[in-house]
């Protein structure tokens, strides 16, 4: 069947961050004319718009950090800030003219297949009807809010980081902080500057990288710029650099890992002189078992005069402050949640209903769980980006979501030339593709004894266990045999 004569799906794109900004692109490459993107803020960015909290920075250097078409000589940091993933997005979407095609302020409420198309409902009261749809909605963008006594009561300012107020006065401010993961390690370096007193509540000490950060001064971006291939050769050594060492080094690799946790505990070693804050700052599980911080500041932040680690549990929050177990009430004006996102909610709170009225509570009442990441058995045509064993603890979500574009246009060309009436996995292929995860999960250092986002409710790590190139090779060609009868 030539082009002239496939079908072309009405698709409709839940998201307009990085990869519904992906998605959009790649199905317009494919001669995919009728594209619907359903953004429920006012702008494009996802996760880098609606964070902007001081320090907010990705702990995966910017060169790779890019989609592989549109290398970025405008990086002005090794590890890029938040503002400037922000403007390389808008500027993507700009280039690539994504927002014709985006309807902002408009989230989907309803999603429901019936007659082998969905039927979507947003805020706004639209209906919309679609062939296929892509769930591009993210995996951190659900604040996780601590479950404290009297959390409601404090009578200061109190807010989580994805939500930092914009105009923010932390001058002689007492400021208290719940949690110490990658987001509270970048943002106690910048609170010490300002306030009078950081107070940092910590359960659990964190495993910390000290990968040094670089300035790229406009010197260095004009040469960029006048030589794209030193963007294109930077990104091919950095995820060579990720591919060979982290990436590895966390599904259990003897030599990665074991110099990544001499790094990290040399590091600690080196850079926390006072033995009892050491002590306290020193985790008791295996490196990497939580998402391992970049940080060369955080040490150096905590150890500062006016900051103080509070290592005692949270027995509950005062309209004064903070009380911990031992009785004593810390005095805050302002209380800072880092306490991070709801990892497995995806597409929800979307009412989200497949075949024969299946609704996605149902189908992941026992486990969330999809084939390849990507499809969900009794969810004909529709696909979740970054779903559940993509390896996002292993790399660059970037790579990976122009990794299952790539595998979800091949099986949305099979449609359009009329091989599939609808694109589904079998419930057979899921469970034989997670029982194959979960044995290899027992090398990674994902069980190495910590209480991570990473784990689902049963323990088990929502990661991928294998190495990245592996990946990559088992998403280059749909294991026809893993689809349902009816869909060929």
């Amino acid at each position: 069947m030539n082009n002239a004569t496939k079908r072309d799906p009405r698709v409709v794109i839940i998201g307009a961050g990085m990869s519904g900004i992906l998605a959009t692109i790649k199905l317009r490459e494919a001669g995919i004319k009728d594209v619907t993107v359903l953004e429920k803020a006012d702008s494009v960015g996802g996760t880098w718009r609606e964070n902007r909290y001081p320090g907010l920075a990705c702990d995966i250097p910017a060169h790779m950090y890019t989609y592989e078409f549109e290398p970025n000589p405008e990086w002005e940091h090794r590890f890029a800030k938040g503002p400037e993933i922000r403007r390389y997005f808008e500027k993507v979407a700009d280039k690539y003219e994504v927002v014709k095609d985006v309807r902002f302020n408009e989230a989907v409420e309803q999603c429901i297949y019936r007659d082998r198309q969905w039927h979507l409902t947003t805020s706004k009261g639209e209906s919309l009807v679609a062939d296929i749809v892509i769930s591009a909605t993210g995996i951190l963008h659900h604040p996780a809010y601590p479950n404290i006594e009297g959390l409601d009561s404090f009578g200061g300012e109190q807010f989580h980081t994805s939500r930092w107020p914009e105009s923010l006065d932390l001058k002689g401010k007492r400021v208290g902080i719940i949690g110490t993961g990658s987001t509270s390690a970048q943002i106690i370096p910048e609170l010490v500057k300002e306030a009078d007193q950081v107070v940092v509540f910590q359960r659990t000490p964190q495993w910390i990288y000290p990968a040094p950060d670089r300035e790229y001064n406009e010197k260095l971006r004009n040469k960029v710029r006048r030589n794209p291939e030193l963007a294109r050769r930077a990104y091919r050594w950095y995820t060579k650099a990720i591919e060979f060492f982290f990436s590895r080094a966390v599904i259990g690799q003897k030599i990665p890992h074991g110099l990544m946790s001499w790094m990290c505990k040399r590091h600690l070693k080196n850079s926390v002189k006072d033995p009892e804050l050491r002590r306290k700052l020193t985790p008791d599980y295996t490196v990497g078992c939580k998402r391992v911080i970049a940080s060369t500041k955080f040490y150096d932040a905590i150890q500062q005069p006016n900051c103080q680690l509070v290592t005692e549990g949270i027995e509950r929050v005062s309209e004064a402050g903070v009380v911990t177990a031992d009785g004593k009430e810390h005095g805050l004006d302002i209380l800072i949640l880092a306490t991070g996102f709801k990892p497995f909610n995806f597409m929800r709170p979307m009412e989200l209903v497949g075949r024969d009225g299946l609704h996605i509570d149902q189908a992941w009442e026992k486990k969330v769980q999809a084939y390849r990441s990507l499809l969900i058995p009794g969810f004909p045509n529709f696909f979740l980006m970054l779903g559940p064993n993509t390896p996002i603890g292993n790399f660059s979500v970037i790579a990976m979501s122009e990794v299952q574009n790539r595998y979800l246009l091949k099986l949305i060309n099979r449609w359009r030339a009329g091989e599939m009436q609808e694109i589904e996995a079998t419930p057979k292929a899921t469970q034989e593709f997670n029982a194959y995860l979960k044995q290899g999960m027992a090398k990674t250092v994902w069980v190495g004894g910590c209480n991570s986002w990473y784990l689902d409710p049963d323990g088990d790590p929502a990661m991928w266990p294998y190495t990245w190139g592996q990946w990559v090779e088992e998403m280059t060609t749909p294991n026809l045999s893993d689809f349902t009868e009816g869909a060929a």
